[in-house]
């Protein structure tokens, strides 16, 4: 994601006119050479794939063997609705057709396999790696194969459970440059990983830390011990989770209070992705690719919540440099 290459066509000029007019011929040259994978193609996910390409990224690569479920229909725009389509062809694929008729210019592929079955030199190929559907152990992994690359990786992660939505970001040691008054400034920021982050005592976080944060771990932690796929929990499992809740909040030395039963009762009933905070966590997902790309902007550092039962917005700076602020 560096500011070398080979200038924009003229076709690429005249198509991306009015958004060279926002963030300048430089960044949308960049965004025009970078290569994009993702990793489950949930309906966040979808909505994220929508925007990078109608914004002109280089190329998007897309993995999700999965087939067409109705709930996977329910919350993907990109499945057409007509099932004569499908024969036999995977979620990825018949996103990648749709895609395609986005914006001919971007070159969309589709690879095959699980997340940890792909090694370092595959993540290598990619300036950005986004992940979805994945449990908290294979997450850590593909983040720590992303920081292994001979370049730096930009690596996320999103979720979207009910009507809420977590994103986590990991731009290593980035520099990016942004503009106060009439004077550009550049910044330095260093991003802990995923597994890093993860490792931070709570206790240690500030005390208005985001609710959304907790719950998000004790429900991962639940699936990762019953053996369970990302998502696969019900009202069945209630009891259990807010047993393991009372487990974890006692080793991290956390009041309970900071994990609400209700909260977790929402994220656990339903785990099907809300359409409109799939568009909100998708947009601004896309709006944070962007900027990594382009170098220019306020990146999120490092976890985003979102709850459309309040309509709040929330960054959390979650990193050993940063406990108890």
């Amino acid at each position: 994601m560096d500011g070398d290459g080979e200038e924009l066509t003229a076709q690429e000029t005249a198509l991306y006119d009015r958004q060279i007019r926002v963030w300048g011929a430089d960044a949308q040259r960049r965004l025009s050479k970078a290569h994009v994978l993702v990793y489950g193609m949930k309906g966040t996910i979808a909505e994220f794939c929508k925007n990078i390409v109608l914004a002109g990224v280089g190329s998007l690569t897309l993995i999700d063997d999965r087939l067409v479920t109705e709930e996977a229909l329910s919350v993907n725009f990109l499945i057409p609705p007509d099932e004569n389509v499908y024969s036999g062809k995977t979620i990825a694929q018949l996103c990648c057709d749709s895609l395609k008729d986005f914006n001919p210019m971007v070159r969309v592929f589709v690879e095959k396999g699980d997340l940890s079955s792909f090694d370092v030199e595959f993540f290598g190929k990619f300036d950005v790696v986004v992940v979805s559907c994945s449990s908290r152990s294979a997450k850590k992994l593909a983040n720590e194969k992303c920081r292994k690359a001979s370049k730096r990786v930009a690596f996320y992660t999103v979720e979207c459970r009910d009507s809420c939505g977590e994103i986590f970001v990991d731009l290593q040691d980035y520099k990016y440059s942004k503009k106060k008054l009439e004077e550009t400034i550049e910044c330095h920021l260093k991003y802990p990983s995923f597994e890093d982050a993860l490792s931070v005592p709570w206790s240690a976080l500030h005390r208005r830390m985001s609710k959304l944060y907790f719950a998000m771990r004790v429900i991962e932690k639940f699936e990762e011990a019953e053996g369970r796929s990302a998502g696969d929990v019900s009202d069945a499992d209630l009891s259990s989770v807010l047993k393991l809740k009372k487990e974890l909040c006692t080793a991290q030395s956390l009041n309970e209070s900071h994990v609400p039963d209700t909260l977790l009762e929402r994220l656990v009933a339903d785990t099907t992705e809300f359409p409109p905070v799939s568009a909100v966590i998708g947009g601004i997902l896309g709006q944070e690719v962007i900027k990594a790309i382009s170098g220019k902007g306020d990146p999120i550092k490092n976890f985003f919540y979102f709850d459309a039962s309040d309509g709040k917005g929330v960054i959390e700076d979650i990193s050993d440099s940063n406990t108890g602020k």
